[in-house]
């Protein structure tokens, strides 16, 4: 029998499986977050390693969940309302019309693209990470992920700016953003399929 589906799954975000931790709490702990919540505010715990002992000792929850809840427990509330990208852009507008030209030309590579906003700069993977958008003062970091190949010109070596990445293009203006730079990107991502 010939399948018509793909026997290689796609890896699952850290972000996604702590959401369906979340999610789930209430099937396998017997309590939502926010019942957890009250649990911990009215037993007075405060630090981590209390509300983490409290929730397994007392409450018999499994490590991973106490864990979770702790974490979120301790979560200011605007750090959830805060838009990621708002938040990485507020002090960089420069980068951010960079950004907005040269993001929409890196998605029309394929449909398999995931953007997962970190602190402080976008991660673009397909099955691994091949690039990075990263804004800084006046321009916008593009951190590309191309093993093998020598840094020339504006492609430079990454040295100390991300390790996860071997090289990097500083663009400070809008129409940098070239084919020689969407190339070097499909390169990029082509490589981590």
């Amino acid at each position: 029998m010939i399948s018509t589906m793909s026997d290689t799954k796609q890896p699952v975000r850290p972000e996604e499986a702590l959401a369906k931790m979340i999610a789930s709490l209430k099937e396998k702990t017997g309590k939502d977050l926010n019942e957890w919540k009250d649990v911990i505010q009215a037993a007075g715990w405060s630090s981590h390693g209390e509300i983490m002992s409290g929730l397994k000792g007392t409450h018999g929850i499994s490590h991973g969940y106490a864990n979770q809840i702790a974490l979120k427990s301790r979560e200011t509330p605007s750090a959830d309302s805060i838009d990621p990208f708002e938040e990485m852009f507020a002090k960089r507008p420069e980068a951010k019309s960079i950004f907005d030209v040269l993001l929409p030309k890196i998605e029309q590579f394929g449909s398999d693209i995931d953007n997962a906003p970190k602190k402080g700069y976008l991660s673009v993977r397909r099955k691994k990470q091949f690039a990075i958008l990263q804004p800084a003062a006046g321009r916008l970091d593009v951190g590309i992920q191309l093993k093998g190949i020598e840094p020339t010109g504006r492609l430079e070596a990454s040295g100390s700016f991300n390790a996860m990445v071997s090289h990097r293009v500083r663009i400070t203006k809008t129409d940098e953003v070239d084919d020689v730079l969407v190339g070097w990107l499909r390169q990029a991502y082509e490589a981590a399929g």
